[in-house]
């Protein structure tokens, strides 16, 4: 995902945390930081922080994680606002495997926290296009409810996939990054945790969610644009 379609989201998220931010309840603790792999709350939904650009201070998590606008960390410090989401998630226990699952919710971070994209294991989170789910890869997973338990990706669907041989988790875990290990020990981003279907993790895609968060950014920027002056009419 290229910072430049980030930095747009991050300008057209911006008067809506410009209009909250200042006033919600509890300010922007500046001793937080923001994290990939951190537990974040919004109402009473608890979920995990699945990525994070530092310089746009924009981050994401799983659409069905989100509330009312303000995201908080596990103490109550808000740390920033719901910017635009998407979330189909079927209910149920089953899903056809040529459903497209959309699930994902950008935020836009307070001004006073600290942000950086390491997970708590100290890898870096990071994105590399050369890095897409395949079956058999061998793949990680962090939650804040189980940590970092790694597998192999079971099958790829339709803007999302599956996984086994080791990868768990709980409720609590969505929006949890999914990573492949780069062989300089970085962690590259190939999905964030959405649900479990049957008995096997599943997560949306990251290259299909950043496609879609790019079209809302066009689609949400294009809104903004107001329609051409009228022509000017010559003097007589």
């Amino acid at each position: 995902m290229g910072r430049r379609w980030i930095r747009a989201l991050a300008a057209v998220a911006a008067p809506v945390a410009a209009l909250v931010l200042p006033s919600a309840p509890a300010p922007a603790n500046p001793g937080v930081v923001v994290y990939p792999g951190m537990e974040i709350r919004q109402d009473s939904n608890v979920c995990t922080l699945g990525f994070v650009e530092p310089q746009a201070r924009i981050a994401f998590t799983a659409g069905h994680c989100r509330g009312s606008g303000p995201v908080r960390d596990r103490h109550g410090n808000l740390i920033g606002m719901q910017a635009v989401f998407r979330d189909n998630t079927p209910n149920g226990a089953t899903v056809d495997t040529n459903h497209q699952i959309a699930d994902w919710e950008a935020i836009t971070l307070a001004p006073d926290v600290q942000v950086n994209n390491v997970l708590p294991g100290g890898r870096m989170l990071v994105v590399d296009p050369g890095f897409a789910p395949a079956a058999g890869q061998p793949v990680c997973h962090f939650g804040v409810v189980t940590g970092e338990s790694c597998g192999t990706v079971e099958a790829v669907n339709n803007g999302w996939f599956t996984m086994g041989n080791g990868v768990v988790s709980q409720k609590g875990d969505s929006g949890g990054p999914v990573y492949v290990i780069t062989p300089d020990n970085r962690a590259a981003i190939i999905g964030m945790f959405n649900s479990t279907w049957g008995r096997y993790p599943a997560a949306v895609s990251w290259q299909t969610a950043s496609q879609q968060a790019r079209e809302d950014v066009i689609s949400a920027a294009s809104a903004n644009v107001g329609p051409p002056p009228p022509p000017a009419v010559p003097m007589p």
